[in-house]
């Protein structure tokens, strides 16, 4: 059902935002002790905190129907600070990374930003409800496959030392993801065409 509000009114302290702020602090201090201390494994952990913190608050939020749009903003920005502070951890211990890397940064802490917070221009409370705007934008970008896949398979190959595998992945995200802020920049052409 389409969200009528706006984030006005709309609480910060919902158990679901709490879950994201605690999530965050997590996977940004383990990911800067993982760059001081040049160590995997906390690399590792955070983003385990990370990851695993970010399906909690999502499920927290709609078991309880506390998501709100204000929720889904901070949702997120939380992901790009934990995923940039994990990247530049991840790149300090493994420089042969560069290139997937830092085409997965574009994509995700840019390209995928903006993508994302195209959901404020549609009564909807956040990306997970773009299905009610556009079935196949919401496919290919926010359901649980897509947003695991998308994400997780550049960082797990990575992980596993496959630079080239990575950056070929990376390379297709990236343009998955220009192809989709096209189609979405059509879909707000139309219902721009279809307001009064």
């Amino acid at each position: 059902m389409p969200y009528p509000g706006t984030i006005a009114g709309e609480r910060w302290s919902t158990p679901a935002n709490l879950i994201t702020a605690a999530r965050t602090l997590g996977a940004v201090g383990l990911a800067a002790g993982a760059l001081a201390a040049h160590s995997l494994w906390l690399l590792v952990t955070a983003y385990l905190v990370y990851w695993v913190l970010d399906v909690a608050d999502g499920a927290v939020a709609r078991h309880f129907d506390h998501e709100t749009r204000l929720g889904a903003v901070f949702d997120i920005t939380a992901d790009r600070a934990s995923s940039v502070l994990c990247i530049a951890a991840l790149l300090a211990l493994r420089p042969n990374l560069a290139v997937p890397l830092a085409i997965y940064v574009v994509e995700f802490a840019v390209v995928d930003t903006m993508l994302s917070l195209g959901f404020l221009a549609f009564p909807v409370k956040g990306p997970n409800d773009m299905y009610l705007v556009d079935a196949t934008l919401w496919r290919w970008n926010w359901s649980p496959p897509a947003k695991a896949l998308n994400t997780g398979s550049i960082v797990l190959l990575c992980l596993l030392g496959r630079p080239v595998l990575a950056s070929l992945c990376a390379i297709t995200v990236l343009a998955l993801k220009l192809w989709s802020s096209h189609r979405l920049r059509a879909v707000l052409t139309e219902a721009a065409a279809v307001s009064p």
